[in-house]
C-alpha cells in the first residue's frame, strides 16, 4: 500500500513497483487515517508511508498499523509474511526528520529516502516482505547515533545479561554500531553464516522481528551505547 499526500509520487512509486513481477500495489491513501482504514480493509504486507502528511501524519498511523489496530490481527487475521500483520516502510525526504524517529520507535520495520535508486524502493519492499528490517545506508550511522545521543541509556540488568550469551550480545552490540552481517564476521574473524545464527538466536531471545527493531531493543536496553 502506498500512502503519500502526493498523488504524483503515488503514480510514480506504483509504476515503478509494479515493474516487478512480485510486486502488486492493493491501495493508496493520502494521508494518515485514510492509510489505517485502508490497511483494515486490504491487509497489505508492505506499507509505503510518508510521514508528512495535511490531514493526518505518517506516524500516528505507524503506530496503529503496527499495533495490529488496522489488518486485524487482532482478531487472528494474519497479513504479513510472519503473521505479525504489514510492516511499514518509512519513505521520506528528511533523513533526520523528528517524525521519522518517532516511526522507528512506534514500530516501522524500515526507512529509506525518496532521492533512492528505483531499484533500491523495490529492495526495499522485498527486503521488509521478507521480514528484515532496512535503514537507507546513506544515513544508517546518524540514525543509530541519533537514537543513542537523545535517550540516555539504562545500565544493562542482570535479567537482559542472562538472555544472551557473550557472543550473541556481542554480535547485536556491533550491529548497533552499524555494521553489516560481513562487516561483523570480519571484525569476529568468523563466517557470515555464524554471524546470522547468533543474530537469530539473538532476535528470537528479545523477542525482536527484525534488524532494525534489534538495534533499537539495543540502545532502549542499554545493550548498546
Amino acid at each position: 500500500m502506498l500512502v503519500d499526500d502526493q498523488a504524483v509520487i503515488r503514480a510514480g512509486f506504483r509504476f515503478l513497483l509494479e515493474q516487478a513481477d512480485d510486486n502488486q500495489v492493493v491501495a493508496e491513501a493520502p494521508n494518515g487515517p485514510m492509510a489505517v482504514e485502508l490497511a483494515r480493509r486490504h491487509r497489505p504486507d508492505v506499507v509505503c508511508m510518508d510521514v508528512r502528511m495535511p490531514g493526518g501524519d505518517g506516524l500516528a498511523a505507524t503506530r496503529e498499523i503496527v499495533a495490529g489496530d488496522a489488518p486485524g490481527v487482532s482478531a487472528g487475521v494474519s497479513a504479513g509474511p510472519d503473521g505479525s500483520g504489514p510492516v511499514v516502510l518509512v519513505v521520506t525526504t528528511f533523513d533526520l526528520d523528528e517524525y521519522v524517529f518517532g516511526a522507528l520507535e512506534a514500530g516501522a520495520g524500515g526507512f529509506i529516502l525518496k532521492d533512492c535508486e528505483p531499484e533500491e524502493l523495490i529492495d526495499a519492499v522485498r527486503r521488509l516482505a521478507a521480514g528484515h528490517g532496512l535503514i537507507d545506508q546513506a544515513v544508517t550511522r546518524r540514525v543509530i547515533t541519533e537514537f543513542a545521543r537523545r535517550k540516555a541509556p539504562p545500565q544493562p540488568t542482570a535479567d537482559l545479561a542472562a538472555q544472551l550469551t557473550a557472543r550473541e550480545a556481542e554480535i547485536v552490540r556491533l550491529l548497533a554500531r552499524g555494521l553489516s552481517n560481513a562487516e561483523i564476521a570480519q571484525e569476529l574473524v568468523v563466517e557470515t553464516s555464524t554471524v546470522k545464527s547468533h543474530l537469530g538466536r539473538a532476535m528470537a531471545k528479545v523477542g525482536t522481528r527484525d534488524r532494525l527493531q534489534t538495534v533499537v531493543w539495543a540502545y532502549r536496553n542499554g545493550l548498546a551505547r
